[in-house]
C-alpha cells in the first residue's frame, strides 16, 4: 500500500513556512506523494451541491486559502527530492489543455519525472461562470482535454482537432521526464466508466468499500471494453484508520491519500509520527 497527503496547498500551507515542512517531512516519514486541492474560486452562497458532505458544503470556511496546485507542488518539489506530486484534483475542464500542457511537462522535468496529475469535472457551476466556461458538457471537454494533453506530450508535431481544443503541428517542448499518469478522480459511475477508457488510475473519494467496489468493478467493465488491461489502472482512495485502510485495500485499492492535521511543525512531527505508529505499521 502506498500512502499519500491530501490538502496539502491549502490553508497556512500556502505559506512557504508551512509547506516546506509539510513536503520534506513527508518525504522523510516514507510517504509515497503530496496531493494538491483546486478550486479557483469559491463564489460566496454556491448553490451547488458539495458531492462529499452530507450538508452538500465543503468542509472548512468558503475563504479558506486554497493556492494554485501545479505552483504549489513546483515549490514541494525544489525543496524534495523523491516524493511524488500529485494534483487530487485538478479541474480539467476549466483548464486550457495547451498552455496545461506545457505546464505539467516543465514540472515534470524539474521534479525529475514525479508528477501525477489527477483530474475531474468539477461540480461547482458558480465557479464555472466566474471563469467564462460552460458547465454544460464538461464531461466531454474533459475526456477531449486529456486526449489533447496526450498528443501534446508525446507526438513531435502536435496536432489535434475537436470540438474544444484544436491545433496543428503545435510544437510543445519541454516534453515530459516520462509519460505523465492521468488519474480520473470522481465518485460516479461516469467517472469510474472515464477512468477506465482512458485513466491511468482511479480516484474516487469518501466511499465504503461497498460502494467503492461497485465502481471500480464499472471501471474494469469499461477497460475491458476500450481493449485495456484493468489491472493496469491504479486506484486511489481515502481513510484514516488501520481498520478502513485494511477494507479499502481488499476491494483493491493501492494508495491511500489522507489529511496530516497540524498546526506547526511540532503537531505535524507528532502526526506522522502516530500515524506510522498506529496506521501505517498495522497494514
Amino acid at each position: 500500500m502506498k500512502f499519500g497527503i491530501t490538502g496539502v496547498n491549502a490553508g497556512r500551507r500556502v505559506r512557504p513556512e508551512h509547506a516546506g515542512v509539510l513536503a520534506r517531512m513527508a518525504e522523510e516519514a516514507g510517504f509515497e506523494s503530496l496531493w494538491a486541492v483546486e478550486h479557483v474560486v469559491v463564489p460566496a452562497g454556491y448553490a451547488s451541491r458539495y458531492p462529499y458532505s452530507e450538508d452538500g458544503k465543503m468542509p472548512g470556511r468558503d475563504e479558506i486559502a486554497i493556492g494554485d496546485p501545479l505552483v504549489w507542488l513546483t515549490y514541494a518539489a525544489a525543496v524534495t527530492e523523491r516524493i511524488n506530486l500529485a494534483t487530487g484534483i485538478l479541474i480539467l475542464p476549466q483548464r486550457n489543455p495547451v498552455l496545461l500542457a506545457k505546464e505539467c511537462a516543465t514540472l515534470d522535468q524539474l521534479s525529475g519525472g514525479r508528477l501525477l496529475l489527477g483530474i475531474g469535472v468539477g461540480w461547482l457551476e458558480e465557479e464555472f461562470r466566474a471563469l467564462g466556461i460552460p458547465f454544460e458538457q464538461r464531461g466531454a471537454r474533459t475526456d477531449e482535454y486529456v486526449a489533447a494533453l496526450r498528443v501534446l506530450w508525446e507526438q513531435d508535431e502536435p496536432t489535434f482537432d475537436g470540438r474544444f481544443a484544436s491545433f496543428d503541428r503545435a510544437l510543445s517542448y519541454p516534453k515530459p521526464a516520462r509519460p505523465i499518469p492521468i488519474i480520473v478522480g470522481g465518485h460516479t459511475e461516469a467517472a469510474a466508466r472515464r477512468a477506465g477508457r482512458i485513466g491511468d488510475g482511479f480516484f474516487p473519494w469518501g466511499l465504503g468499500p461497498a460502494h467503492l467496489a461497485g465502481l471500480l468493478t464499472v471501471m474494469r467493465e469499461a477497460a475491458t471494453e476500450a481493449g485495456r488491461d484493468p489491472s493496469s489502472i491504479e486506484v486511489t482512495s481515502g481513510a484514516m484508520d488501520a481498520d478502513s485502510i485494511r477494507a479499502l485495500a481488499d476491494a483493491g485499492v493501492d494508495r491511500i491519500v489522507t489529511p496530516a492535521f497540524a498546526r506547526d511543525a511540532d503537531e505535524l512531527r507528532r502526526w506522522f509520527d502516530d500515524f506510522n505508529a498506529n496506521v501505517i505499521s498495522k497494514i
